[in-house]
């Protein structure tokens, strides 16, 4: 096992929040983390200790980056995976894997990698594009995503019958049959070098009815036992079958029979697990920290009941950021804001969240409404 020590330099591809909040965890440790991110203003800015501009896409541009570094992760899926694999062929320590960052850039390998390894995911047939999706619809009703670049929401259409296939992506894609589901709950794993591996309580997330983003979250889902062991199960099962390093949030469906079903994957930390700051006795951010670094990995118990809310760009405001109800928020017990540092504001962009920690699992939904209706996300223009 590694000594925690300062002498190993982390390079994170992406600046936004999730490097953000990982860098706070990292200053814990006298971690130094260098940044590549292609906004000179990325949240990440001020807190690394090297930022530098680049695109993530770029080869060059990311394999120059590496070079300064030790250990390489990903704040986000999007990135050049054949510059990664050139600096883990130069031994550089590259985690997530490169092959597998590249397998789960695109949704139809990742469907695929599901059914050829037994995970439970829904029935799904590739499509093409929006011709070759028409000649499927008595596939519907099913959810149309794009293979690849689909992100926070985008991406996703759902076709409920055949006057919606005019909706459908006119990309290489696939058709996911719709699911009746009861939840949508979300497991995080995480797992070292070492061949340690933890999995987190599982969440239960509330999506927006229309930007498909996560709104709310609380913890522990109300699910009972068996379908908790059998989610943790899944998602243990998910990055064993991946071989991967690093942290895993695994996103699935509870069917109204009482099925656990995979909807998607992602390889970093992940909204779903923004509430184990203050929750849980390790956050994610920490616990992507120790794995990719092969320190021992934390503790991923539940302190307390919470819940999460989203802080996103309110409809209609575009412009420099203006925070209503921060401090009326502020004032209750059990609430902690994070604000992402981002100094512009549009409809829908994650700009925040708020935990709220209540040991009454009652009061939670109810608390996390007000905090809803309270905080609000504008702009001076």
């Amino acid at each position: 096992m590694a000594e925690i020590s300062q002498a190993k330099v982390l390079g994170v591809l992406g600046g936004g929040q999730l490097g953000r909040m990982l860098i706070q965890s990292a200053i814990n440790y006298n971690q130094d983390i260098h940044i590549l991110d292609p906004d000179p203003n990325a949240p990440c800015k001020d807190i690394a200790q090297e930022f530098q501009v680049g695109s993530l896409k770029d080869y060059d541009d990311v394999v120059n980056f590496g070079k300064n570094c030790d250990v390489i992760t990903v704040e986000i899926e999007n990135v050049n995976t054949d510059a990664l694999q050139a600096l883990a062929d130069e031994g550089k320590k590259v985690f997530p894997q490169p092959h597998i960052l590249k397998l789960i850039q695109d949704k139809r390998e990742q469907k695929k990698f599901y059914k050829n390894n037994g995970i439970p995911t829904a029935d799904f047939v590739l499509t093409e594009g929006k011709e070759d999706a028409a000649r499927q619809v008595g596939f519907l009703p099913a959810v149309n995503k794009l293979g690849r670049d689909g992100y926070d929401g985008r991406g996703v259409q759902v076709l409920r019958s055949e006057a919606d296939l005019d909706l459908a992506f006119d990309a290489p894609g696939l058709l996911e049959k719709l699911i009746d589901f009861e939840r949508e709950i979300a497991v995080t794993v995480a797992r070292n070098e070492s061949g340690d591996l933890v999995a987190y309580p599982a969440v239960e997330c509330a999506f927006h009815p229309t930007a498909n983003l996560v709104e709310y979250l609380f913890a522990p889902a109300e699910i009972s036992k068996e379908i908790e062991q059998r989610a943790q199960e899944i998602a243990k099962a998910v990055i064993l079958k991946l071989d991967m390093i690093g942290i895993l949030a695994v996103e699935m469906f509870v069917t109204r029979s009482g099925a656990v079903l995979v909807n998607e994957i992602a390889p970093r930390p992940h909204n779903s697990g923004h509430h184990t700051i203050e929750a849980n006795f390790t956050s994610q951010f920490e616990q992507h920290l120790r794995a990719v670094m092969n320190w021992p990995l934390g503790d991923p118990s539940l302190r307390c009941p919470a819940a999460m809310v989203n802080l996103l760009g309110e409809e209609g405001y575009t412009g420099e950021v203006m925070v209503e109800g921060k401090e009326e928020a502020l004032a209750e017990s059990g609430v902690y804001i994070h604000m992402y540092g981002k100094k512009l504001t549009k409809p829908f962009r994650k700009m925040g969240h708020v935990t709220v920690l209540d040991q009454n699992v009652d009061n939670l939904k109810k608390r996390a409404q007000r905090i809803k209706e309270l905080i609000k996300i504008k702009s001076h223009s």
